[in-house]
């Protein structure tokens, strides 16, 4: 749907539909007309319901301290059809607008840290069975890579080729239980994709 002038200027509320059937509420925050794309701060329905007379006067771009946002970003032809049910206040205006930075950083820090957990489970120069391997030991077992080799609960060594008889240290209960999912795992893949893990 092509959006007209004052259809999809920045504060206008609106009721849509969309090409999948999806229905919402919405303040516009942004519209960019050359790449045809919406951002728009989704209402809860509650408080369009209650709000609905006092929306002009109120403000829906306000944000009380430590609200959080439900924000979409859309393409315009991918509304179906939309109504104007009022014109709220500039969502962007910097007087109206609340950012708690301590809880920006703490979000990035948390995101940071996640990242990093999750770069540390990819093996650098290995194969893909061998990450293959890694993730299914990680799954019951406390895992980390050491350069090319699979270190189990800080004392099982498993080296490359990644076979049960490549699993060193440890007790014997834990080497055990390491070559039979090392060996579980293993059969798994050459089922799924026989020939590829050779």
């Amino acid at each position: 749907m092509e959006a007209g002038g004052e259809e999809f200027a920045i504060g206008v509320v609106i009721s849509a539909k969309t090409t999948l059937g999806e229905e919402f509420e919405g303040q516009i925050v942004a519209f960019d007309r050359p790449s045809n794309l919406l951002v728009i701060h989704i209402l809860p329905k509650s408080l369009m319901l209650l709000n609905r007379i006092s929306i002009s006067q109120e403000g829906v771009g306000r944000a009380e301290r430590g609200e959080r946002r439900n924000v979409r970003v859309l393409k315009a032809n991918y509304i179906r059809e939309f109504s104007v049910v009022s014109k709220g206040d500039d969502p962007l205006d910097p007087s109206s607008c609340m950012l708690d930075l301590n809880a920006i950083y703490a979000r990035e820090d948390a995101a940071l840290r996640q990242a990093e957990i999750e770069a540390e489970r990819i093996g650098v120069g290995v194969t893909p069975e061998a990450q293959s391997i890694f993730d299914a030991l990680s799954k019951t077992l406390p895992v980390q890579w050491d350069k090319t080799d699979i270190v189990v609960m800080k004392e099982v060594r498993v080296r490359s080729p990644y076979l049960p008889e490549n699993v060193s240290g440890g007790t014997a209960a834990a080497n055990e239980r390491v070559k039979k999912v090392i060996d579980f795992e293993r059969k798994r893949l050459h089922s799924r994709v026989p020939g590829q893990f050779s």
